[in-house]
């Protein structure tokens, strides 16, 4: 995992608690939940919008 260990990763978490406080945490994490519920369930979706061109029948000739 990028070559960081535990004591890594808890130094991390500390700079983090210190940089948002213990209030903004839990909101930042129900965001970045939601965002990533998000993102598979729109590629698990087809598209709402069909923006392929269609093909149109060949014009007939006029003699």
């Amino acid at each position: 995992m990028l070559g960081l260990g535990l004591v890594e990763l808890i130094i991390i978490l500390a700079i983090i608690f210190f940089i948002f406080g213990g209030r903004k945490i839990p909101q930042i994490s129900k965001g970045f939940g939601l965002a990533i519920r998000n993102f598979k369930k729109g590629l698990r979706e087809p598209d709402a919008i069909d923006v392929t061109p269609k093909k149109e029948d060949p014009p007939a000739k006029k003699e």
